[in-house]
């Protein structure tokens, strides 16, 4: 028999499609029940042009290196796309089945009338921060009027951000502010030096990325209505979810075990991600490079766990709690994204996170300590 699954992922910052398929016979929503033995193969796209130190590795490398997506009859393969609004939108056309997208790309498509849902949190911690050189004369949100933002892309939550940020400072984001895109590393760092944008809007990982090259930034504070907004969230559309709530299930079970494995050994899961990705060497010896991409992906996973605590003690994996979502309702309501409240039951779903959560972490861990 076979059974198909699209998915597609993002970073707040990006989007991303994929597809799922098994082998052989006629498609049938009862075959993705993991009792026949048969492989499915997916497709995952990663929501930036270039794999960088972030999901890809914490979530995916490792997942495929560490056997965690084989245990589940998983084939995983990946390609690129770019940010959270366009893979909400290639989950809605069918061109993808589930995505890690900017839960507010996900609420702006629901309002929208486009069936997605919430299925499971990835990035639970604020990631976002804005940045100005050192001598910049921008010190508090206010003195972002006038100036030139840059963000990751217009299409991804990098500008999202950038607006809700100048709203939260009672600035008007559409008149006050311009947002040009410069995406990360040393195109961003390149445009604020140069003196093409006046602060950019990026990812705590991508800011690590940057300043491993010796770059130095100042930040700027978020207020405490940016504390307990949810980023990158699982979400498929509603046909989905009733037809493949196993095979979803798998692949958020192995999506945190190996965020769980990343998190107790980040090196270990950056040379996984050097074994999966070879390209993120680009040419340099994996020992060149695992220092500088160890710290900037454990900056990522930073965002991606608990805020306190090791990780023995996580639990309740892509759990979101009816505060979160409030506050995220409200951060998109104030960014522009949305217009009104959108009902919970319509958004979240949480029923698959009780078998994506059925599994042994000290396993887990014991396996991310035993790794090089």
């Amino acid at each position: 028999m076979k059974s198909s699954l699209r998915l597609g992922v993002s970073v707040a910052t990006v989007a991303a499609l994929a597809v799922l398929s098994a082998c052989g016979g006629e498609d049938s929503p009862s075959s993705s029940d993991g009792e026949s033995g048969a492989t499915e193969k997916l497709e995952l796209a990663v929501p930036s042009a270039v794999f960088a130190p972030k999901e890809e590795v914490a979530v995916h490398a490792v997942g495929d290196a560490e056997g965690y997506l084989s245990e589940e009859k998983l084939k995983v393969d990946v390609i690129n796309t770019d940010g959270s609004v366009a893979a909400v939108q290639a989950v809605a056309s069918g061109s993808a089945d589930i995505t890690p997208a900017d839960a507010g790309a996900v609420l702006a498509a629901r309002e929208k009338g486009v069936p997605v849902k919430a299925i499971g949190g990835l990035v639970q911690n604020w990631p976002w921060r804005m940045a100005v050189e050192p001598d910049s004369d921008i010190r508090t949100p206010a003195d972002l009027r006038g100036k030139k933002v840059g963000v990751i892309s217009l299409a991804s939550g990098s500008a999202i951000y950038a607006r809700a940020y100048a709203g939260d400072a009672g600035l008007d984001a559409a008149k006050d502010v311009e947002l040009l895109p410069v995406g990360v590393g040393a195109q961003a760092l390149s445009a604020l030096e140069d003196g093409k944008v006046d602060v950019l809007a990026l990812f705590t990982q991508a800011y690590t990325t940057i300043e491993n090259t010796g770059a130095e930034f100042r930040y700027l504070d978020n207020s405490a209505a940016f504390d307990g907004i949810r980023s990158l969230t699982f979400a498929v559309t509603e046909k989905t979810l009733r037809e493949k709530k196993d095979v979803l299930t798998r692949y958020l079970r192995a999506s945190y075990k190996a965020l769980l494995f990343s998190a107790a050994n980040p090196e270990a899961a950056m040379r996984d991600g050097y074994e999966v990705f070879p390209q993120l060497l680009t040419g340099k010896k994996a020992d060149d490079r695992i220092g500088d991409d160890s710290k900037a992906l454990d900056a990522w996973i930073k965002t991606a766990v608990p805020a306190t605590g090791e990780p023995a003690s996580f639990r309740n994996w892509g759990a979101i709690s009816d505060e979160e979502w409030d506050k995220t309702v409200a951060y998109t309501k104030a960014s522009g994204q949305v217009t009104k409240d959108v009902g919970l039951a319509e958004l979240w779903d949480d029923g698959l996170l009780k078998g994506a959560n059925d599994f042994d972490s000290a396993a887990v861990i014991e396996q991310a300590k035993a790794a090089r």
